[in-house]
């Protein structure tokens, strides 16, 4: 078996499906890759056993066959190569014992011993009860919106992924992990039949990398246990989150009369400020907003730490003094793209919601809140 291929967009697709792959398996086998040629078609494959990603790509050949290489070796080998055709056969080994895979470029002849190619576990067998379509560019957005705030908890898995959640006339992302939520929401998109499900983080993080600065369409086939996502000449099969997302309606305040307005960049420079005098447990720091002046306060009293700080504002409603985790709201801040947020407010004890007041399509809404941090 042999293929002539180009290394720049070899190199290109072993890096959007190499994500999935971990260096831990408790199948030795996945950490190969597949690869399977079809004459001129080279489609590759990384799998972890939960999630499965494949790419293709055009390459010079009469055969058909398959072979799984190691994944990290083999990658490694083709990042030193610039943009030029590589050879590459699959051969017997010399002491008869399994085959190797041998690299030639134009004067230079490598070898790399290759994994049983039966032993890789065949492509989830996949029926869709359902299917949506979503541009690239907007489920990109929404995953760079939503991912910073899901959990790490396993023992709380539905809160490990992101709430894909399909209305009649609106779509919801949602992620929590108990300490702060974010509803990201979308207008222009929707389904006919309400249906949700709950994507795992991992997977999703690799799909963001690789679906910025594109503007196709992403075809999401699903049904009660898995997801297929469909991108260009990329094909995603992963396992979904089994279990009831919490009901995040519920914790979101509806009658927030303090109302904060005020430069996000600012805010979000003061706050990483004073964050660094403040406790290590709970990073807290506290708001203390009165007339149009935001007073900023974090204190470490074990050792003697403190940050006080003024910061022009727009503030209506009653004083007020509350904390919060200056982690937590740094996070949100820094994946906001506006130029001011407003921060609305009810009591020291309940949540905060932050949200852009520009910077955003008339289609779309980021709900961003935060429960506050009590005591010093």
């Amino acid at each position: 078996m042999k293929f002539i291929v180009a290394s720049g967009e070899l190199q290109k697709a072993l890096n959007t499906v190499s994500g999935v792959i971990s260096s831990s398996q408790s199948r030795p086998i996945l950490e190969n890759y597949l690869f399977e040629i079809d004459e001129n078609n080279l489609k590759i494959t990384a799998s972890d056993g939960e999630t499965t990603l494949i790419n293709s790509i055009e390459v010079r050949s009469d055969d058909t066959g398959k072979f799984a290489v190691p994944a990290k070796i083999f990658q490694d080998f083709v990042k030193t190569y610039g943009e030029q055709p590589l050879t590459l056969s699959v051969k017997d080994a010399e002491d008869g014992n399994g085959s190797i895979l041998e690299i030639l470029d134009e004067k230079d002849n490598f070898a790399v011993a290759l994994d049983h190619a039966e032993d890789y576990p065949e492509v989830p067998e996949f029926d869709a009860s359902q299917s949506v379509q979503i541009s690239a560019g907007v489920l990109c957005e929404a995953l760079t919106n939503t991912l910073f705030a899901t959990s790490n908890d396993s023992l709380r898995p539905v809160m490990t992924g992101v709430l894909f959640q399909f209305k009649e006339d609106e779509t919801n992302f949602v992620s929590t992990d108990s300490h702060r939520l974010v509803v990201y929401k979308r207008s222009d998109l929707g389904n006919p039949e309400p249906i949700e499900f709950i994507m795992p983080k991992k997977p999703l993080s690799i799909f963001k990398n690789i679906l910025a600065n594109s503007s196709e369409d992403v075809k999401i086939e699903f049904n009660e246990n898995m997801a297929k996502f469909t991108f260009g000449n990329n094909i995603w099969i992963c396992r979904l989150i089994d279990g009831k997302y919490p009901n995040y309606s519920a914790v979101i305040p509806k009658e927030n009369p303090n109302v904060l307005t005020i430069n996000r960049s600012l805010l979000l420079s003061s706050i990483r400020r004073a964050s660094i005098m403040s406790n290590k447990s709970t990073n807290q720091v506290r708001f203390k907003l009165s007339g149009n002046i935001l007073h900023l306060h974090a204190e470490d009293t074990e050792y003697a730490n403190k940050a006080d700080m003024q910061i022009p504002c727009d503030y209506n409603g009653e004083d007020i003094n509350i904390g919060f985790s200056s982690k937590f709201l740094t996070e949100m801040l820094s994946v906001l793209s506006s130029d001011d947020i407003t921060m609305k407010m009810s009591q020291p004890n309940r949540p905060g919601i932050i949200e852009p007041v520009d910077g955003l399509e008339d289609q779309e809404n980021i709900l961003m809140l935060s429960m506050p941090v009590i005591g010093m």
